[in-house]
């Protein structure tokens, strides 16, 4: 029929009945239609699909919820959960109309679905059918909803206190370049996601303790109002009344509490499901499977159960050897995949270096080599693991310096004592020890000589007297204030302070273009305005290498970036950029001075030495150098750690102050003797900080 002719007659055109057939318009109409069951009345036949589509829906919920692999999967589960208690309310509402006016003509007067519910369950008796409905309205709303909606309520406060947490974790994993823009726009995303899901799961949980309630005053409603309309009106006896719409009433209630409680069901599975991935039959697979031995205990335990005297022994021990064949093939199939994932592993190894150049000629930047006495650290699992606390290292390096260091290889290497270790970077030693697994290693900050029994060492990061004690002497040793660190820690302190040494030349051309490749959009712009038409790559690189050798973070690089921008056109030398970027960065670094009392002590530069300085400078622009008779810098040397360690005495870890000109060349001087005192120059003191002036050189 064309459209035409459906015109002529007033009729919709096919477009129309397209737009109606789209699923918001659908959805919108059997939300109107579950609302008129509330108040039109509803035949039997139709009655009887409707509380079938209501029983496959529920069902439908709950395989969806069990199937689901994340809780955030199945995030329009509240409102279906709205959805379902309206359309049971509905066929509540509809069922009693029936029952109330049609009662009194037999069983099937509410349809054949009540009939056959209320028949089965009563089996001639309707007390037993009321007690029946009303444990399972107890169990709905006493044990499975209340438990739900507390579950919700629970992760929903929790989820709202921790967001401020995940919130600061997303922005330093991005700060750092652990993650870029992208990926942490998609974690906010799902942690906005995740606290809406529980906050609507912790007020639809109230719709079903709703519907329960709702579900028992109908049910009383229905019995005493069936049994008054039945007497009075219809002429039935009192027995013959109370057994006809008890039968119907009875019916109706399980047709309507069996749904309700697999949607419970189904809400609690998704609420608990926090922290599992994967479907739930994978994951109770999956983590049940994960120990067998825990499974042959509990064989055991069941056959103990079947041997003791008047317990029924069949079904005991029928289970305990069921049980026990799980557990053996589990354990059977945990070796034979532990052993092909060994052989798969050494085969690509072993593969790799055959077959690939590149990996021959990789050069690893930095390598920790264990003794075989040492490889507990990385595979035992009753104390911190080595690999543990070196992904927790590079982190916190992130964070101070700002960049991520490279990844750190461990190897094990039979030519070293079982007890030693080295640490290589780019392939040559940069350090190495020895430490005891299972002993803990004590120093006194004092510097006091050590009374424990043990061996005497040097702790091997910073050279101080040490001593391994065993386990039984720890809380003593704590006891008295000493310093108490386990093998793993000794390494990993290690680790750290020749990182934090050897950070510039960590920091190579292509960790620098990470850095400027992981900038964020709003500073992507300068990067293009300056790169490579003012400063190219490699002099951003050596700019940032001069600040981290000077322990100066580099994770406000748009800062550093507009520095540089303003310092390169006027000097092409490295050393004048990183002198601005210095000044550019005076709050940074004058705030990391700061003591306890808020002032940042420091230790200025005589004028007679600064004098000295600037009078035997030769050559110009990056070709200066310093001229100093060695006897002079041997002179100053003395007077400025006589200065530094007097500071050190009273308590204080004084900067020492210059003027901008002489800055660099006093620091080539005091580095050697002394890298961890801070120079400044004139320029670097920001207006805003209150200093400590210890005195003069």
């Amino acid at each position: 029929m064309s459209e035409t002719v459906l015109k002529s007659f007033s009729l919709p055109s096919p477009s129309a009945i397209r737009s109606l057939a789209r699923s918001d318009v659908l959805l919108a109409a059997a939300i109107l239609s579950m609302l008129a069951l509330l108040v039109l009345p509803v035949p039997r036949f139709l009655l009887d699909l409707l509380l079938a589509l209501s029983i496959t829906l529920s069902v439908t919920v709950l395989m969806t919820a069990l199937f689901t692999k994340k809780a955030l999967e199945f995030s329009t589960f509240p409102a279906i959960l709205l959805i379902s208690t309206i359309f049971r309310l509905g066929l509540n509402v509809a069922s009693t109309r029936l029952i109330l006016a049609d009662g009194h003509q037999g069983p099937d007067a509410a349809g054949r679905v009540i009939e056959a519910f209320g028949g089965f369950v009563m089996q001639g008796n309707f007390v037993i059918g009321i007690i029946v409905f009303a444990i399972l309205v107890i169990v709905n709303f006493v044990v499975i909803t209340r438990g739900s909606g507390r579950i919700a309520e629970v992760a929903a406060r929790f989820s709202l206190d921790a967001m401020p947490g995940k919130q600061m974790a997303i922005d330093a994993d991005l700060s750092s370049g652990l993650i870029n823009e992208s990926e942490a726009k998609a974690r906010r995303k799902q942690l906005e996601d995740e606290s809406n899901f529980y906050g609507a799961m912790d007020g639809a949980s109230k719709y079903v303790r709703g519907d329960a309630i709702a579900g028992l005053l109908i049910t009383l409603v229905n019995i005493l109002g069936g049994i008054f309309i039945g007497v009075l009106q219809n002429g039935l006896t009192l027995g013959a009344a109370t057994e006809s719409y008890t039968l119907l009433t009875v019916g109706d209630g399980l047709v309507s509490q069996i749904p309700a409680l697999i949607v419970s069901v189904a809400a609690g599975l998704l609420v608990s499901k926090a922290g599992v991935d994967g479907s739930a039959d994978k994951a109770l697979g999956a983590q049940f499977g994960a120990n067998p031995t825990a499974l042959a205990i509990v064989a055991a335990v069941l056959a103990i159960f079947a041997v003791l005297p008047g317990m029924p022994f069949i079904p005991f021990m029928l289970l305990a050897v069921g049980v026990g064949y799980v557990a053996l093939t589990l354990t059977r199939r945990k070796k034979a995949r532990a052993d092909s994932d060994t052989k798969k592993a050494q085969s690509s190894v072993r593969q790799k270096s055959e077959d690939d150049p590149a990996s021959m000629l990789a050069m690893d930047d930095l390598r920790i080599e264990l003794g075989y006495g040492l490889l507990p650290l990385i595979a035992d699992g009753s104390g911190p693991k080595l690999t543990d606390q070196i992904k927790a290292l590079r982190r916190a390096i992130a964070q101070d310096i700002g960049f991520v260091a490279p990844p750190v290889r461990i190897l094990d290497n039979m030519q070293l004592g079982p007890n030693d270790y080295v640490i290589r970077l780019k392939e040559q030693e940069a350090g190495r020890g020895s430490v005891r697994p299972g002993q803990f290693l004590i120093m006194d900050p004092g510097g006091k000589r050590l009374d424990f029994v043990g061996e005497i060492t040097k702790e091997p990061a910073f050279g101080l007297d040490a001593m391994w004690i065993d386990e039984s002497q720890r809380q003593s040793a704590t006891l008295r204030g000493l310093t108490v660190v386990d093998a793993s820690t000794v390494l990993t302190t290690h680790l750290t302070e020749i990182i934090r040494a050897e950070a510039p030349a960590l920091l190579s051309y292509a960790e620098t273009k990470k850095l400027l490749d992981t900038l964020s959009d709003k500073h992507r712009q300068l990067v293009t305005d300056i790169v490579p038409s003012v400063v190219t790559i490699s002099t951003i690189q050596r700019v940032l290498q001069a600040l981290i050798a000077e322990r100066v973070s580099i994770r406000d690089l748009p800062s550093i970036l507009e520095a540089i921008a303003e310092a390169a056109p006027g000097n092409p030398g490295v050393t004048p950029i990183a002198e601005h970027v210095r000044a550019r960065l005076a709050r940074q670094i004058c705030g990391a001075l700061k003591g306890a009392d808020g002032a940042a002590p420091i230790v200025t530069l005589s004028l007679d030495w600064e004098r000295a300085f600037a009078e035997n400078l030769i050559g110009a622009g990056e070709d200066r150098q310093l001229a100093m008779a060695p006897s002079k810098i041997q002179e100053f040397v003395a007077a400025v750690l006589r200065k530094l360690e007097d500071a050190a005495a009273s308590g204080h870890a004084a900067a020492l102050v210059t003027s901008a000109g002489v800055r660099p060349f006093v620091r080539s001087v005091i580095e050697r003797v002394r890298p961890q005192t801070i120079i400044l120059s004139q320029n670097e003191i920001h207006p805003q900080i209150r200093l400590r002036n210890l005195g003069s050189v």
